[in-house]
């Protein structure tokens, strides 16, 4: 049975929203029941299983047609839930989760350790919230629920006193690889952490060769990167997902200025 912790969960979002987008307006919230957590999964379920034919692993006794892992019960969820004409709550369309530096304790780590040697970020622990399993329905995926999402987690942050965000962006693997090792390449010059940050793939993406030619990145990658995301190393392979795991840390204080204006942030003051 999945029990929220409501004791940790974010304070309350407004429910109305500046950005609207096509087919309507979206209101964002954390959720503080699990009926909402549902309501997640069964989102994650469609996109990851349905759309994307990942083999997902849910927990024993997760009800059918669910998304479901042992992190869900200690992280914050946040639903982006789009509006019915009447003004009435509709239907959950994006979702994301945080998994925070006390509620990593309490489950035994961070997600990402299951993919990614974390040694080197062992000191950074207390400062980071991780980030993951990002979901957008197909009728959202213009960038704004995305935009939305981060900055509710971006005031979280600030107001909880962390300054670094830890998540993983997917890509398509199941051309072997080669456009998941163009992007490293073209991301590698510009975007590598130092060498203190960065950390080793558990199951490292096979060798392949790289496209030709330039690609483009995936949404969330691209949405990590323009929010200055530094690339913590080589991608990971997720066999489950059939796709490469790119390693990202997005330190608060480096978001461009043009972030921090639009999410309302205070810029650190030294």
């Amino acid at each position: 049975m999945l029990a929220l912790n409501t004791t940790a969960l974010p304070h309350p979002l407004p429910h109305s929203l500046p950005i609207r987008s096509a087919p309507g307006p979206v209101s964002l919230h954390w959720a503080r029941h699990q009926d909402e957590v549902r309501e997640a999964q069964r989102l994650r379920h469609q996109v990851f299983a349905q759309e994307l034919g990942a083999q997902l692993r849910p927990l024993a006794g997760a009800p059918a047609g669910h998304d479901v892992d042992v992190f869900d019960a200690h992280c914050e969820h946040l639903l982006a839930r789009e509006q019915n004409p009447d003004g009435s709550p509709g239907a959950v369309v994006a979702c994301y989760r945080l998994l925070s530096p006390s509620a990593a304790q309490r489950v035994g780590g961070l997600y990402a350790e299951t993919e990614f040697d974390l040694t080197r970020l062992r000191h950074e622990r207390h400062r980071i919230a991780e980030l993951g399993r990002a979901c957008i329905a197909p009728s959202h995926r213009n960038g704004a629920a995305l935009l939305m999402m981060w900055g509710a987690i971006a005031a979280y942050l600030q107001r909880e006193g962390l300054d670094l965000m830890l998540g993983c962006a997917s890509v398509d693997a199941r051309d072997g690889g080669s456009t998941a090792w163009q992007l490293w390449n073209q991301l590698v010059p510009q975007h590598l952490a130092p060498i203190e940050f960065q950390v080793r793939p558990r199951t490292p993406l096979h060798p392949a060769p790289a496209r030709l030619q330039p690609v483009e990145a995936p949404p969330l990658l691209r949405g990590y990167l323009k929010a200055n995301a530094k690339l913590l190393g080589a991608p990971a392979w997720d066999g489950d997902f059939r796709c490469a795991d790119f390693p990202l840390m997005v330190q608060l204080d480096a978001l461009p200025a043009a972030y921090l204006r639009r999410f309302s942030l205070r810029p650190h003051q030294a």
